[in-house]
């Protein structure tokens, strides 16, 4: 461990509430839920207003809803939180070359690395201008932490909330560690707490106490060693700078499920074309077609075909998606697909139709649920987006190119009131509400569906462009 609290953790304070309380004035100040609205839909963030009722992340959207029934519910747009996110990797990026994201909101940085901070001084002078250089070009709060190891400064940035920052001095973790629940250290959920809890192990400090023996005979070798070092405040792992992706995928939830074989088949080819897209927006092709279906029981199988070279040719991936869909049976209904490219690789092997006819390979059934198709990066939580591991989910997986559809909180523009976002929709009637991040609270006005003068819209940007001054 260091000797100066050079490593900063950045956590962007409720991100996707904030956004949309950023984007849209009517909701400032007032309690705000994003989620998949449908009867399986989850909590992806609340804000802080809505944390007064109970309402966090990963909570069933029922149960939001019966907690706060008078709060803004919210589709993500995840085109504006990728937009708002590069910005702010972006800043701490121009901090040090070693910047470790661990979710769209949250990083690492090692400023020493940068040679931006040497002691606890220049780390708190790094960590203040972070955060005004964040608002400045977001018009968001972050809460920053510092410490001299990562754990530590993670659990800073979680005492810095709302909108703040906490230093921790080299030598005094013990001391703030000791008193906190033993929930506050990485990998102690729920199971593990409640094993500790039933040897009467309720605080950090009780762990250290307890002795390393005692925690390997109670929770076995890796994780007991693990434990006691942590409650001692030993942590010597690195800042890593962002790792490739080991795979690119999309998954869709449905609300009610899925019975007809040609409408499984569909949804398949659907989610290949917007799986190639990601690929592709990303520069990448890759070699293994992967398909994961969960079934009406939540038994989740995975299916892959690896061909002879990479592609990110649409037409390949939806025919070995669709292949690998011949070998599952979906007779009892299906509540989740997807389709994901592994084996990624930064260039593209052309003319690969007469190769698509590859190797099949099952990779079991999972019957446990699991069986994810993407990599899902440390600190991220699949629950937060109904099981899409890569995030994008719940804004798309009800769309549908035969009709139109609002979504609550997405963005549209009106040929006659200009822009503004979806209050709601059903029975043939869509509610607006007409405000930019800029023009505070706006009127609300109601049209048909099939309005000629409504169209979906892009985000617009939380902070206006600052007008170059011309010269002279």
């Amino acid at each position: 461990m260091r000797n100066a609290p050079t490593i900063l953790h950045l956590d962007m304070d409720a991100f996707y509430a904030s956004v949309e309380q950023a984007s849209k004035p009517s909701l400032r100040g007032k309690a705000v839920i994003v989620g998949g609205l449908g009867p399986r839909g989850v909590v992806a963030t609340a804000s802080y207003e809505a944390r007064i009722f109970g309402v966090h992340s990963a909570m069933p959207m029922a149960q939001a809803r019966r907690l706060a029934p008078n709060a803004a519910y919210l589709v993500p747009r995840f085109r504006i939180y990728r937009d708002v996110s590069e910005r702010v990797m972006g800043l701490l990026r121009e901090l040090s070359p070693l910047v470790e994201p661990l979710s769209l909101d949250e990083a690492f940085v090692d400023l020493e690395a940068g040679g931006v901070a040497w002691d606890a001084e220049s780390a708190r002078l790094v960590g203040v201008k972070l955060r005004s250089d964040i608002r400045a070009a977001t018009g968001l709060a972050g809460s920053v932490g510092l410490a001299a190891s990562k754990m530590v400064a993670k659990i800073a940035s979680e005492e810095a909330k709302p909108d703040g920052l906490v230093l921790i001095e080299p030598g005094t973790e013990r001391g703030l560690l000791g008193p906190m629940s033993v929930r506050v250290l990485p990998g102690v959920g729920p199971a593990t707490g409640d094993h500790l809890r039933r040897a009467g192990i309720h605080t950090v400090e009780e762990i250290a106490e307890a002795g390393e023996d005692e925690l390997v005979r109670l929770l076995g070798k890796a994780h007991g060693h693990a434990l006691y070092a942590m409650a001692l405040a030993h942590d010597e792992r690195p800042v890593v700078a962002e790792r490739e992706a080991k795979s690119v995928s999309v998954e869709d939830t449905y609300d009610v499920d899925i019975h007809d074989r040609l409408r499984v088949g569909l949804e398949v080819q659907r989610l290949a074309d917007r799986c190639v897209r990601r690929l592709r927006g990303a520069g990448l092709s890759g070699r293994t077609i992967v398909l994961k279906v969960r079934r009406y029981d939540f038994s989740t199988l995975t299916r892959s075909e690896t061909l002879r070279g990479p592609t990110d040719d649409p037409a390949v991936v939806r025919e070995a998606a669709a292949r690998l869909l011949e070998g599952v049976d979906t007779t009892g209904g299906v509540r989740l697909l997807g389709v994901g490219v592994s084996g990624l690789a930064d260039f593209t092997q052309e003319d690969l139709f007469a190769q698509a006819a590859g190797e099949v390979a099952a990779e079991g059934d999972d019957l446990g649920g699991g069986g994810a198709v993407a990599e899902e990066a440390p600190g991220t939580s699949g629950a937060a987006v109904e099981g899409d591991r890569d995030g994008d989910a719940v804004g798309e997986a009800q769309a549908q190119p035969t009709e139109r559809r609002w979504h609550a909180g997405h963005d549209v523009r009106h040929a006659e009131y200009g822009h503004g976002w979806v209050q709601g929709s059903g029975v043939g009637r869509v509610t607006v509400r007409f405000e930019t991040p800029e023009s505070g609270p706006g009127r609300v006005r109601t049209f048909r569906v099939d309005d000629p003068a409504l169209e979906v819209a892009e985000p617009l940007p939380l902070v206006a462009a600052e007008t170059p001054v011309a010269p002279g």
